[in-house]
């Protein structure tokens, strides 16, 4: 089923379902069927403060779920949640490393998260999200295969190219997808431009999903341009951010 861009992520079930499916994939990398979790997870930046506690009480609204996850049973008992901000996240054991201003551009399915990062801190009177994101390339891509071709491809397949840069289907479509791919990257390339960033001399950090999309697509081949393709860096801050927490409650405590 197509994902659509939503306002918040709190309008329907989507997140939710997508974040217990996350939770069974974690115990079945592990060999669990049930646990006990603290659920780390991550708003776009400039939301996170007025989404930040319908977030909580979202994931929270059942402590205690049984599910069904390709088939097979779990349970989970959710002990508690933190928030953290996108973006921010993805680089947080990276930021004591910026010795200039950096722009961390973040590109995830629903929004792109820019960020400032100057003196080693993010600017957060500076960081803008744009409800752009790879979902919406996605969508493009289908509505000029439809108009100009009259058939769609599958959303797999469009991945894929979005990673490795090349697919063995139909010419024609693949120079449709080409094209929308290479808009889009020219539109991220735009706005950092618009919110007055100078593409040949900031230094940019690509991070999140898109990071491999502005590498593989992208015309501005610079030195000043980085891109950390770790598709899990988000994931792996919340964990490490949520663990600092932790530790600390616990010193207080």
């Amino acid at each position: 089923v197509r994902q659509e861009v939503k306002d918040t992520k709190v309008e329907d079930d989507s997140f939710y379902l997508l974040t217990l499916a996350a939770v069974a994939k974690e115990l079945k990398r592990r060999g669990l069927a049930e646990a006990k979790g603290f659920l780390a997870v991550g708003l776009p930046l400039t939301r996170f403060g007025a989404e930040k506690n319908d977030f909580i009480k979202y994931l929270t609204k059942n402590k205690r779920v049984s599910f069904k996850y390709e088939n097979e049973p779990y349970y989970i008992e959710i002990d508690d949640v933190a928030v953290f901000p996108q973006c921010y996240a993805a680089v947080v054991d990276k930021i004591p490393t910026m010795a200039k201003k950096t722009l961390i551009v973040d590109i995830g399915s629903w929004t792109i998260d820019i960020m400032p990062v100057i003196n080693k801190s993010p600017d957060e009177s500076e960081c803008v999200t744009i409800p752009k994101g790879l979902i919406t390339c996605m969508r493009s891509i289908n509505e000029q295969c439809v108009r100009q071709l009259n058939g769609e491809v599958d959303e797999s397949e469009i991945q894929n190219i979005m990673r490795y840069g090349r697919s063995d289907i139909d010419d024609e479509y693949f120079a449709i997808i080409k094209a929308e791919i290479e808009d889009f990257v020219d539109k991220v390339y735009n706005s950092i431009r618009e919110f007055g960033y100078n593409l040949k001399t900031t230094p940019i950090v690509f991070v999140g999903g898109g990071a491999v999309v502005m590498k593989n697509f992208g015309s501005h081949d610079a030195k000043n341009i980085s891109y950390n393709l770790d598709v899990k860096a988000n994931a792996r801050g919340y964990e490490q951010l949520a663990t600092m927490g932790l530790k600390s409650t616990k010193r207080l405590s």
